[in-house]
């Protein structure tokens, strides 16, 4: 549901240049924690598309700049991004919302939430909504996450 790795990488590249077109590739390449190869790849690929444009500063430093076509694909990665991480959102927080109705049809208005990470945070956040209290006892039903699922687990508490 997210954008593939490479439009994903493409989309902060050109983010980053934007930012610095000084940049260098292993500045890039820190940032994404992937090796240099990796981020030249990238901008080999770019630039032939007509994405970005490299220019010479120093013998062995590149200036790059984002084309008016690069803008546009930015723009467009960066759309993507964000619908694909509001379709993920809607996703996870459905699968709470049913969870939490099983969770209050047996009685129970707390739960403990086993899980970190963003779908955690979702899943917080659908608790406090929906008047859920999200406690740490162990005698609890428990809102496990695995993944983008999120499970009820409540025997011995029913």
């Amino acid at each position: 549901m997210t954008l593939d790795n490479s439009a994903e990488r493409d989309l902060i590249i050109l983010e980053q240049i934007e930012q610095d077109p000084n940049t260098t590739q292993a500045a890039l390449a820190s940032g994404l924690e992937v090796a240099v190869g990796t981020i030249n790849w990238h901008l080999k690929r770019l630039i032939e598309k007509g994405y970005v444009k490299a220019s010479r500063v120093e013998r062995r430093k590149l200036k790059y700049v984002i084309t008016p076509e690069g803008i546009a694909l930015r723009t467009r990665l960066a759309f993507d991004y964000m619908q694909n991480s509001f379709n993920l959102y809607r996703l996870v927080r459905e699968r709470v919302i049913v969870a939490l109705e099983d969770l209050q049809k047996a009685g129970y208005h707390q739960a403990r939430l086993e899980g970190n990470g963003d779908v955690a945070e979702i899943c917080r956040l659908t608790c406090l909504e929906q008047g859920v209290t999200i406690v740490s006892e162990k005698d609890t039903p428990v809102l496990r996450i695995v993944g983008l699922k999120i499970f009820l687990e409540m025997e011995n508490h029913s």
